[in-house]
């Protein structure tokens, strides 16, 4: 069996062509062979841009190179399911960016393709393979925090522009679906479970209609997840975890850049402000690298995915409870 899995890249996306494509390019086991544009010049241009050895003028193309064994997916939201299960039905397996699908139902017509094809299908958040977030878990479960019964997740950019696909809500803009949806995915990664009950506060741009100013409150059985996510705020990003003997700010959660150390703080409150916090830095890590190699093992070697498509469904099942909880004012369970 080969050792590598050629990677097939489906359009010539910005989040691809400026991370995810030169992270996967450093795999140990991953290989990127195509790229795919509905415009053959534009294909070549990203493909010599980058030096990848194929350019297709169609995804259709793409698919049909019976040398691409698996594709990674950065459309815009409202294809990732079409495409994924277009995928898969050409015998390719499938690593689609987050979030997986518009709703739930639309999520699980990609697991029942998923399941019919037996071929593998993951959801692209990155920050599960980062070693500070795998570290972060560790000190969760191991009880050096005691009880954690808090965390608090802050996550903004500002992006006004009507024309970006992040701004056109019936393609699945809006600030829920673009980064809420890490605030979730983060405490149900650390506490490993699922959350009861939501509540939460929208604020729609009144010319665009997406959300951009979403705060909500998660009942775990854990504790509380409180986040406030939003397109239209200054730049940030924050991940504090609070537990009963310390706390860990988590600095720059999810944009880490690939080539500088990373650090979170571990304070257990001797003085305010943080003064006599412990910093833990890691080491430059590329979180993309280690998601397209974690996914690409997976293929090579029949293991099963930490967290598999149900995974992915279960954060869809949450975002879907926050909105209905934010239009209707009450307390929604996923």
């Amino acid at each position: 069996m080969a050792r590598t899995v050629n990677w097939g890249i489906l359009s010539t996306a910005k989040i691809g062509r400026e991370k995810v494509i030169p992270a996967m390019q450093k795999g140990e086991v991953s290989r990127v062979l195509g790229i795919a544009s509905r415009d053959q010049a534009s294909a070549q241009q990203t493909a010599d841009a980058l030096g990848i050895p194929r350019a297709y003028g169609s995804y259709e193309a793409l698919l049909a190179d019976p040398e691409i064994d698996a594709i990674y997916n950065p459309l815009p939201n409202h294809l990732h399911v079409p495409w994924s299960i277009r995928a898969l039905e050409a015998g390719k397996h499938v690593l689609c960016e987050k979030p997986i699908a518009l709703d739930t139902r639309e999520a699980e017509t990609l697991l029942a393709a998923r399941d019919r094809t037996g071929l593998v299908v993951a959801e692209a958040f990155m920050v599960r393979y980062a070693p500070w977030w795998q570290r972060v878990r560790a000190l969760v479960q191991d009880g050096r925090l005691g009880r954690v019964s808090a965390i608090q997740t802050a996550f903004s950019y500002y992006l006004d522009d009507p024309t970006n696909i992040r701004n056109k809500p019936d393609i699945g803009g809006g600030g829920l679906m673009d980064i809420g949806c890490y605030a979730i995915a983060t405490a149900r990664y650390i506490w490993g479970s699922e959350p009861t009950r939501v509540a939460a506060l929208i604020e729609r741009d009144p010319a665009m209609g997406t959300d951009r100013l979403t705060s909500a409150l998660l009942h775990f059985p854990e504790g509380h997840l409180t986040f406030t996510c939003s397109t239209q705020l200054v730049p940030h990003q924050r991940v504090t975890v609070l537990g009963t003997k310390a706390r860990i700010e988590v600095l720059i959660p999810f944009n880490a850049p690939p080539d500088e150390p990373v650090q979170i703080l571990i304070d257990e409150g001797r003085a305010l402000g943080g003064v006599e916090a412990v910093t833990e830095s890691f080491g430059p890590a590329d979180q993309y690298t280690l998601q397209g190699d974690a996914v690409s093992r997976a293929i090579l070697d029949g293991t099963k995915l930490e967290f598999p498509l149900e995974d992915a469904i279960a954060n869809m099942r949450v975002i879907e409870a926050v909105f209905r909880a934010g239009d209707k004012g009450t307390w929604e369970a996923p």
